[in-house]
């Protein structure tokens, strides 16, 4: 298990504004991920150092954006006015993982512009709504994948979070901590974060300093 990307939530009207502002402070240009058809929502991605990406994701004007977990997740998010919503850990197997939720993890998909089609398997989105500062879990079934689109220059250095729990919660905590290594996650109450629990910044090394990203 590793630790694979972020997600941060915009509204349809602003993703192109949140893409142009993230990608200056990263200094790594964003690329139009496509449309998630099952999910009515689309993505914007930026290659970090590591193997890793930030994903910038809006809701559509589509059935799948109220129907689905993802696309309840970050429709609730963009109407709250966006910014963090999630972390994700990629494994090569889901099976194990899929198990101890009691139900197969859902089918992914989402097609480039240039046509090439990311396929994936994931799970643990629906935890997510109620615990905000849960990870959900992918395994990817491509080849391709977004760190490699594009040149990074930034690599994540801390994550800090909001919770009651610091994923005592959580099944997979041994895993997650693990997978965590060379990052480093603070936990801190929910009360300093107006009552919420979740990512409250990501913080990233570029070109010699530190970015806040909240």
């Amino acid at each position: 298990m590793r630790l694979d990307h972020v997600s941060y939530v915009a509204s349809h009207d602003q993703i192109s504004d949140v893409v142009q502002r993230i990608g200056s402070q990263i200094g790594t240009a964003f690329q139009d991920g496509g449309i998630h058809p099952r999910y009515g929502t689309r993505n914007f991605t930026a290659p970090l150092l590591n193997g890793q990406y930030i994903e910038v994701v809006c809701p559509l004007d589509h059935p799948a954006a109220e129907s689905t977990p993802w696309g309840k997740a970050v429709t609730k998010k963009a109407n709250e006015g966006g910014g963090w919503l999630t972390w994700v850990f990629s494994t090569e197997d889901i099976a194990p993982i899929a198990t101890k939720f009691d139900r197969p993890a859902a089918d992914g998909h989402r097609t480039r512009p240039d046509g090439t089609d990311l396929k994936w398997k994931q799970i643990g989105v629906k935890e997510i709504s109620d615990s905000p500062d849960l990870p959900f879990f992918i395994q990817w079934l491509t080849d391709s994948h977004p760190s490699q689109d594009g040149k990074a220059a930034a690599k994540i250095e801390k994550i800090e979070i909001a919770t009651n729990e610091e994923l005592s919660h959580s099944w997979f905590k041994s895993e997650i901590d693990a997978a965590l290594s060379g990052v480093e996650t603070t936990y801190v109450d929910p009360a300093t974060n107006e009552g919420e629990s979740g990512i409250v910044y990501v913080s990233f090394a570029v070109n010699g300093g530190h970015v806040h990203i909240s």
